[in-house]
């Protein structure tokens, strides 16, 4: 039987890949950060280790990483925090992977892009982060990629909702419940993405492994944050014209955000996979559980 050891289990998408490994009755060892810090080389070295051991050892045992440092302003004023966990830890993981011969699955962003291109980025575009949570989460890409060239896997996606924890479709939904009118940004663009459809992904892809390097595992098609709150309120049955647009520039931020997040899923192909269905079908679906309509 496979042991997996997932980092950072009491995030958003963290929760739903521990259930579903439960529930499909997977042994799952969940962790967070006071459980085990990933900056602590000689404590993660430990934990895979003993991964390894108890899981057969090692066959078909994975690491999944969702640790890090994802809040965005907080990370531009605070860069140093967040290169400890989001670029060191991650090599921390890599090297005990290594070691071990486990296979590693590392969640990243959108974010390492800069937002300038029209049109999807494919995976093999250049990295141009341009927010401090954007350069770590890129160098964690890159140790991934460098350390396991043979069985590291870097999954970019972005714009993710789900049942637990914050969210933004969460968030306009009790703005929905609160106030007659929402203004949301409409000049930035991404895609949706459930956590049950990345969980599930993640899963796929940990057995598969042939599967390697970069993928972008998002929901498929794009919308802007307005056109996503619009959505929201459409499965609310609310009035989505409640949703007024609005630009970057009349919501200020710490960190700019990138316009275009929008990232292509061509390499699934190459394995067999699809692409992650459309957000709208996921996010129809996603409803009853992440917004509590019946």
């Amino acid at each position: 039987m496979a042991t997996w050891l997932v980092t950072g289990a009491d995030g958003l998408l963290g929760r739903d890949l521990v259930a579903m490994l439960r529930a499909i009755r997977e042994r799952v060892i969940p962790t967070t950060r006071e459980v085990l810090d990933l900056t602590d080389a000689r404590a993660v070295d430990a934990a895979v280790s003993t991964i390894a051991r108890i899981g057969d050892h090692g066959a078909g045992s994975v690491v999944v990483n969702l640790a890090g440092r994802a809040d965005v302003d907080a990370v531009e004023v605070e860069e140093d925090g967040a290169w400890a966990v989001n670029a060191d830890g991650v090599t921390n993981l890599a090297r005990a992977c290594e070691r071990t011969g486990l296979r590693l699955v590392h969640v990243s962003t959108s974010y390492v892009f800069d937002g300038g291109r029209v049109g999807p980025y494919p995976e093999d575009a250049t990295v141009s982060p341009t927010t401090a949570y954007g350069r770590t989460m890129a160098e964690g890409e890159r140790a991934v990629l460098k350390i396991l060239p043979e069985s590291g896997v870097v999954l970019r996606t972005g714009w993710l909702y789900g049942e637990s924890g914050r969210c933004f479709v969460r968030t306009i939904a009790a703005a929905a419940a609160e106030q007659e009118y929402v203004d949301v940004v409409d000049d930035q663009y991404g895609q949706p993405t459930w956590t049950m459809d990345l969980a599930d992904r993640i899963v796929e892809t940990a057995r598969l492994p042939q599967v390697v390097g970069v993928l972008h595992a998002v929901n498929s098609g794009s919308t802007t944050w307005c056109g996503l709150a619009r959505a929201v309120f459409v499965e609310l049955g609310l009035d989505p014209r409640r949703v007024r647009p609005v630009t970057s520039d009349d919501v200020p931020r710490v960190a700019l955000r990138p316009a275009n997040s929008v990232l292509s899923q061509e390499r699934w192909a190459q394995f067999g996979l699809p692409p992650l269905r459309p957000w709208r079908e996921a996010l129809a679906d996603a409803a009853p559980s992440v917004l509590g309509r019946e």
